[in-house]
């Protein structure tokens, strides 16, 4: 007995040491997860509803989608936690939606001779995690362009956490019909096959489980269409992060700007003068974000075109063929759009939070991106404090995903300009 005891524990060792327990990286695998994990039949949180482990459903998804302690970009985790990002030091995390700790980061300044204050909240999407220390938007009591209430806002607003939708072959979305074996969202392959795909008697599931159908008393039209690659959460110093966004037609599938209509109602309806969203980039602009390489450059090529702090949306919604092979973090697929590709909503913005102003990937606040070939900050452009904001280089450069400054001009403006080109 004891040295079958000692085998399974030998067994075990060898498995955690290869990366087999898994449990949690895969822990929803594309559906609903151990109850467990979540829920406790007896010890629940104090305060709490639902027997969760958390004082309310961001605080239980943050339990595992939080780590104090982290050093760097991690794994699935979507927030730092406040004492690991003091005065001066940005959020960890580098996931293509951005790190939830950037609305904690408050920032004051003087502009212009007048004290500037940069409040956190202003910079993305405000959950509801008290355990975490995430509080409703103070100012938004109800979603920009919509009617949805601030203090409902947690990651379940927009992420199915019991996961029944799925993807079928066909890509079709369903919330039955065959069982979810995988997550779906992120491309890999076995034998040159792309994996995390459907089968004839298995399904994946919709992308980040997020919402694909009537949830909370939002009407969401349908599943995102997107594949990310296995390894997301990253810095971008050397290579560039692609999620491969498509463009849901039929099946179940939605346009990205359609799904984000489901809360923000209002903010791109017809007949308002607004930035177009869901509609197809067309020649020209398809032209110049091709060409445009930085401020003052226009020397490039549809083949090297593509920055992940400008994605698009193709106009497909072939998972497998199309858009898993796109979604790359070496740098091996840089191609630019096809006249009939999309600008979305997540074209500027990040889906969680970002280093600036209402969740937009580049600051729009100041006029430059770059000062003399260095990040704007306290520290390295005392000179120039308005377009520092506040922040120190260093927060600068990871709002950029540590980009280093050559990938822009030595006085780089505003990145509106991958699409339209007026610097």
């Amino acid at each position: 007995m004891k040295g079958l005891k000692l085998s399974l524990m030998v067994l075990m060792a060898t498995l955690l040491a290869l990366g087999f327990s898994g449990v949690a990286y895969a822990f929803h695998a594309g559906g609903v997860a151990e109850c467990g994990g979540c829920h406790s039949m007896h010890f629940p949180k104090a305060g709490g509803s639902f027997l969760l482990v958390g004082t309310d459903t961001s605080s239980t998804c943050l339990s595992c989608h939080e780590k104090a302690g982290d050093t760097a970009p991690s794994s699935y985790h979507v927030s730092t936690a406040v004492a690991d990002m003091p005065d001066g030091v940005p959020p960890l995390q580098r996931g293509p939606a951005g790190d939830f700790g950037w609305v904690k980061k408050t920032y004051s300044f003087t502009q212009r001779g007048s004290l500037v204050t940069e409040q956190g909240y202003t910079h993305g999407h405000n959950i509801v995690a008290a355990d975490k220390g995430y509080i409703a938007d103070p100012v938004n009591t109800q979603a920009p362009g919509g009617t949805y209430s601030a203090s409902q806002l947690g990651c379940s607003s927009c992420h199915n956490p019991h996961g029944k939708y799925r993807r079928l072959t066909g890509n079709v979305i369903a919330t039955a019909g065959a069982s979810t074996y995988a997550s779906g969202s992120t491309y890999s392959t076995t034998n040159g096959v792309a994996a995390n795909e459907p089968t004839a008697t298995e399904a994946v599931g919709v992308y980040r489980l997020l919402h694909a159908g009537t949830e909370g008393g939002v009407n969401f039209p349908g599943a995102i269409v997107a594949k990310a690659p296995s390894t997301y959460n990253r810095k971008e110093n050397s290579t560039q992060t692609r999620v491969a966004y498509g463009v849901g037609s039929a099946g179940g599938n939605s346009e990205v700007g359609k799904w984000c209509a489901s809360c923000h109602t209002g903010m791109h309806s017809t007949g308002n003068y607004v930035h177009p969203v869901d509609e197809s980039l067309g020649g020209t602009i398809k032209q110049i974000y091709d060409t445009y390489v930085k401020s003052g450059d226009m020397g490039g090529n549809n083949a090297t075109a593509f920055t992940s702090l400008v994605p698009f949306a193709e106009n497909n919604q072939d998972y497998a063929g199309t858009l898993a092979p796109h979604a790359l973090n070496t740098d091996a697929y840089l191609n630019g759009p096809a006249n009939n590709d999309k600008v979305m909503c997540l074209s500027c913005h990040r889906a969680h939070a970002s280093g600036w102003t209402y969740g937009l990937r580049w600051n729009m606040e100041s006029t430059f991106i770059t000062i003399g070939g260095l990040y704007p900050g306290k520290d390295t452009t005392p000179s120039n404090l308005g377009d520092a904001r506040g922040r120190m280089g260093a927060e600068t450069q990871a709002a950029y995903y540590d980009r280093p400054t050559s990938k822009f001009a030595n006085y780089q403006r505003v990145l509106c300009n991958k699409c339209h080109a007026k610097d």
